[in-house]
């Protein structure tokens, strides 16, 4: 095991473009940490460069006690597992595992013992003699991780390994991975474009966005705390609803105000934020997380209330998914640029609505709301995220974490609500 530790580290590759740019990162002995963004952002090139299959442009690497600049990747004592397993189709599981350490010139004795070990962490002792094309797809991706165990190394990479696999197995695949990073405590950088992957995995979670390091920090802290617009946005799924709104504070009392609607805020609030009180008046940039969201017969009268249309409802058994659509244009920003739905995967989920908004609520999967209903939503608005419209910077803090205020009347104050 190993401390890895990235100092100012850049690649840029010929003709100028730049896919790293002056990033550092600590990473502890045992740690768990997951690199993640958009497409091109730079964290599979990240992972090469620790690798030494990418050759850097500046700065340092250091793995352990050792800089790794200039050392061949065989000799840096990593283990890689990429999303293709490219596995012999001609050999057995246990002829895929051992086939590193042969090349090794590992002792036999010694090669059997880690094959056993391995395949029994992994649950294919029963599949030893079986060729790859007998496996399912979550059995070949084991294998692949076992032969990156055999070789006992101080450092796992990963590259997206559950990407090509359906989505019920990449549920069960992360559980495993968890469960086998608690039993060999081994530091791992792992990559991912779904955040979802990295908010389960991670001890940390690291934000990448055009080869520049946006965050570093424990999954809730950077759902509850994002230091930006572009975070703030990533961060979350469903992701956050963002508009442009102004703060005021007059005769009625203080608030948020956007579209029709003007969302009262409590002076707690804005002491427990003092970063907020040279935006009153002025304009902001407004965030609301779909979780602090409820049908508002559900919730006390102390949460703010939105009358909405609802568009869509999405019943996900545990929680119903709410669309409808705010009467605003969608935030243009540099920050939102690359949070929007790629065409290749389809384009968003719901139709477009020329100059307005498309907002989702979570409420609670007993509500009775269907399509096309008027219903009026509560909204925990102690949990509102507001960002700095030029520099898409968080504007302080949103209060630290406490019991939630109950969601039905019959729940105590110190219940929590859904998830």
């Amino acid at each position: 095991m190993a401390q890895i530790v990235l100092n100012e580290i850049d690649k840029t590759y010929p003709g100028g473009m730049k896919a790293v740019n002056g990033l550092s990162l600590e990473i502890e002995d045992g740690e768990f940490v997951v690199l993640v963004g958009p497409s091109g952002c730079g964290k599979t090139t990240v992972l090469r460069m620790i690798a030494g299959l990418e050759e850097i442009t500046g700065g340092t690497i250091r793995i352990g006690d050792r800089v790794m600049n200039r050392v061949a990747p065989k000799d840096r004592d990593i283990a890689m597992v990429f999303q293709n397993y490219a596995l012999y189709p001609s050999m057995t599981v246990r002829e895929n595992l051992a086939f590193g350490l042969r090349m090794r010139k590992t002792p036999k004795q010694e090669i059997n013992r880690r094959v056993v070990d391995a395949a029994n962490i992994l649950g294919l002792a029963q599949y030893l003699e079986r060729k790859p094309a007998a496996l399912s797809g979550g059995q070949r991706q084991r294998v692949a991780m076992g032969r990156a165990i055999v070789r006992e190394p101080e450092v796992f990479l990963m590259d997206e390994p559950l990407s090509n696999l359906d989505a019920k197995l990449r549920v069960s695949m992360r559980a495993s991975l968890a469960e086998l990073h608690e039993r060999l405590n081994v530091t791992t950088v792992y990559v991912t474009h779904d955040q979802v992957e990295a908010m389960t995995l991670g001890d940390r979670v690291c934000v990448l966005r055009g080869g520049v390091l946006q965050q570093v920090d424990t999954p809730q802290n950077l759902f509850d705390y994002p230091v930006n617009l572009f975070v703030g946005g990533f961060i979350g799924s469903p992701s956050m609803n963002i508009v442009a709104a102004k703060l005021v504070r007059d005769d009625v009392g203080t608030a948020v105000m956007f579209a029709e609607y003007r969302l009262p805020i409590s002076e707690h609030v804005v002491h427990a934020r003092p970063e907020i009180e040279p935006y009153f008046g002025r304009d902001v940039i407004l965030g609301l997380r779909p979780s602090d969201f409820e049908e508002a017969s559900l919730v006390d009268e102390s949460w703010a209330r939105m009358p909405v249309t609802t568009h869509v409802t999405e019943a996900l058994g545990g929680e119903i998914h709410v669309i409808f659509v705010v009467d605003a244009p969608p935030v243009e920003h540099k920050d939102v640029v690359d949070l929007a739905p790629e065409a290749e995967e389809g384009g968003a989920a719901v139709p477009l609505y020329e100059g307005k908004s498309v907002w989702t609520a979570r409420v609670d999967a007993h509500s009775q709301v269907r399509a096309g209903d008027r219903i009026e939503l509560g909204v925990d608005t102690r949990n509102l995220y507001f960002f700095d419209p030029d520099s898409g910077l968080a504007i302080g803090k949103k209060q630290a974490a406490e019991p939630r205020r109950s969601r039905r009347g019959t729940r105590s104050a110190d219940s929590p609500g859904p998830a």
